[in-house]
């Protein structure tokens, strides 16, 4: 793949793999995709459409009765690994609102539909400042509503990173009141002012610095069969699956994964899968406790 866009400029070659996506995943491509996706001439599409002929000769023929270049029988990706998580991704991306249908790459969308997320009351400006001082290794003071308090508080928190649970993002920050890295959640965030000299590293997080791997496998009340359809669901080989998390996210995880509670509580086909075995994978690393905690303010 990378000897086919040797000496290819950027846009050049992404506009390549633009073709080479719509011939694997769609059948065919035209003029006027190249056109609608890049807004380039009809001259450089053409030239386009050629080169990718001249670079992946055995990949597409010109069909007169439809006006468009389709996939051949002998069809094999140069340009491209097709990807079924990226080519889904953009469906999802799209359902969420996140990209307009006219920039993704896919041109004939399929009849889908994605569980609805309620959106998150992110405020720009408070991303842009987390992001800032992130950037800048500062602490920035926010002010930040909790469970806890009926009036939302200024603190002061030194972020290092963002993380997503699945359902909401937080940075990952040192609080100055607790004197500890806690997740906060940005939605949380109302406003942020001053700025000053980040209190800490970011190597000092340990729970963030540490990963640990879990070993998931079907749940053993299964019968055979079932245990070969959750394998087959999860990618698994030799009845297991392992799963690398940061441990700070490791809460999360097993919340997410339905994994955080006993799992005979479920009857097998509800629960289908199980936690093996923990493992620390860092060298030096200690094998990190199964249940999982979070750290964050209420």
């Amino acid at each position: 793949m990378a000897q086919a866009g040797a000496g290819l400029k950027w846009g050049v070659e992404r506009r390549l793999e633009f073709i080479e996506f719509r011939l694997f995943w769609e059948g065919g491509v035209n003029r006027a995709d190249i056109i609608d996706m890049f807004d380039v001439s009809v001259p450089q599409a053409s030239k386009d459409l050629t080169l990718y002929q001249e670079r992946a000769p055995r990949n597409a023929i010109y069909d007169k009765s439809a006006k468009r270049y389709v996939a051949s029988e002998n069809f094999t990706p140069c340009f491209l690994k097709p990807d079924p998580d990226r080519y889904l991704s953009q469906l999802r991306s799209v359902a969420d609102g996140i990209v307009d249908r006219a920039h993704a790459w896919i041109g004939h969308f399929p009849s889908f539909g994605v569980t609805p997320s309620p959106a998150r009351g992110i405020r720009a400006e408070v991303l842009r400042s987390v992001l800032s001082a992130i950037r800048q290794c500062e602490a920035v003071e926010i002010r930040y509503q909790s469970l806890s308090t009926s009036e939302p508080r200024w603190r002061w928190i030194t972020p290092h990173a963002l993380g997503f649970d699945g359902f909401r993002w937080h940075a990952r920050a040192f609080c100055g009141a607790d004197r500890t890295f806690k997740d906060v959640l940005l939605s949380r965030i109302l406003e942020t002012r001053a700025t000053k000299p980040g209190e800490i590293e970011a190597s000092a997080d340990i729970d963030w610095q540490d990963e640990v791997t879990l070993e998931i496998g079907p749940h053993p009340g299964l019968s055979d069969a079932q245990k070969k359809v959750i394998a087959l669901d999860y990618g698994m080989r030799d009845g297991k699956v392992r799963v690398k998390v940061r441990k700070a996210l490791l809460y999360y995880t097993l919340k997410r994964l339905g994994l955080d509670i006993d799992p005979n509580s479920r009857a097998p086909q509800d629960q289908q899968i199980v936690l093996l075995e923990p493992l620390a994978t860092r060298s030096g690393g200690h094998t990190n406790g199964l249940t999982g905690t979070v750290n964050a303010w209420a």
